[in-house]
């Protein structure tokens, strides 16, 4: 296994394609954990990660639709989840260029 640190900051900042295109945020870092999860050291513990978190945010969303009716929480909500989608990533990514373990909230271990 090699060592690439610019793969793995890629990989949390592809997440961020979810902004420009609706599903690439989670199809880009799917493909990238598929196809380099055992060739690059590390890899299959971040893709699991960041999968985890995508897949969490996205049932946080849904949920989040229904309660839209209940006073309109489900607005505030779904802004919360659309700066901690946007910011997370970013803080992640230069976590790991500086060697660190990143972390997601609210992530469930969908992916062991």
């Amino acid at each position: 296994m090699r060592e690439d640190n610019q793969l793995l900051v890629m990989t949390h900042l592809s997440q961020l394609l979810d902004l420009v295109t609706g599903i690439g945020g989670f199809v880009v870092p799917l493909i990238i954990w598929l196809t380099q999860r055992e060739k690059v050291a590390g890899m299959d513990v971040h893709g699991k990660m960041i999968l985890n978190f995508q897949i969490s945010m996205f049932i946080y969303s849904i949920i989040c639709i229904p309660l839209i009716f209940l006073l309109g929480l489900g607005v505030i909500l779904l802004i919360l989840i659309g700066i901690i989608v946007l910011v997370f990533p970013i803080l992640n990514a230069i976590k790991v260029s500086n060697g660190e373990m990143p972390s997601y909230p609210l992530s469930i271990e969908f992916l062991k």
